[in-house]
């Protein structure tokens, strides 16, 4: 579920970079979503499908938030079986040189080798560099 969309603290004069969509629990996503703003991204925050319901992405509806999107940084829980297949889903579709960083423990990514084959994965929260270097991945991909 889309729950907010913001608009980065770009230089006056200036566009903001591409759009990143934050996939987050509900409550979190805060620090990640100030980092990438100051960077000068637009940032949409999803809080993945509401209980008992399908993301639209799945669905077959499509996403405007992940249409829309320039990088995606996947914060959902590995062990739902359908955040995986939204994950999946985002590879499938994301073109290319579209920078996908998924946030899993250590022993999600051993479980979950074979669906995360392809994507970066961080075993940790990011951190001030890890969304600095996504930044830059993004604004790479959006010259290209």
């Amino acid at each position: 579920m889309l729950v907010a969309i913001q608009r980065g603290d770009a230089m006056a004069g200036e566009p903001p970079e591409g759009m990143i969509l934050l996939d987050v629990s509900e409550g979190a996503g805060e620090f990640d979503r100030d980092i990438l703003e100051r960077l000068g991204h637009e940032v949409v925050l999803c809080h993945g499908p509401a209980r008992a319901t399908v993301c639209p992405l799945l669905a077959g509806d499509g996403c405007d938030g992940f249409a829309q999107a320039h990088g995606v940084v996947f914060q959902l829980d590995l062990d739902e079986p359908q955040h995986r297949a939204i994950v999946m889903r985002y590879r499938e579709l994301a073109p290319e040189d579209v920078p996908i960083r998924v946030v899993a423990t250590a022993a999600q990514v051993t479980l979950y080798a074979e669906e995360l084959r392809g994507i970066e994965i961080l075993t940790h929260l990011p951190t001030v560099s890890d969304l600095d270097g996504f930044a830059a991945e993004v604004e790479a991909a959006d010259r290209t």
